[in-house]
This record gives C-alpha cells, structure tokens and sequence, in this order.
C-alpha cells in the first residue's frame, strides 16, 4: 500500500495542481483533472496551467462532506 505524502492540511503547499488532488482525495488523476473542469471547483487558471488555492480547496472540501453548511 502507497504511503500518503500529505498527512495534514498543513503539510499541503499553497498551491496544488492535479496530481496533488488526486493524492489528496485518493482519486484516479484522470478524476482530479475532470473535477479540476467542473464549474464551482477552486481552480485558479494561470495560461494554460490549473492550480488551486490551498486554503479555497480545505474550503470546497468541507463544503462538501456532511460537516459543510452547503447541503
């Protein structure tokens, strides 16, 4: 079993790019670039490359599981 390299929020770089969501999330990294496209994600586009605010991605995250006030 692959060990996570990020075992809290804190140990996140401020910025993330697909392959570090899909580790986050423990997704495909297909699954994070589909999620980093859909509307409402964090993504903030610099050219053409995609990245994602720390702090807006702990955000989206808690308002997305049963703790958020979002549902």
């Amino acid at each position: 079993m692959k060990e996570l390299k990020y075992k809290s929020y804190d140990d996140l770089p401020l910025f993330l790019n697909a392959e570090m969501v899909s580790a986050v999330l423990g997704i495909a990294p297909s699954s994070a670039y589909e999620l980093m496209h859909e509307a409402g994600f964090p993504v903030l586009k610099i050219g053409s490359r995609m990245v994602v605010p720390k702090e807006n991605f702990i955000q989206w995250i808690e308002e997305h599981t049963a703790g958020g006030d979002t549902q």
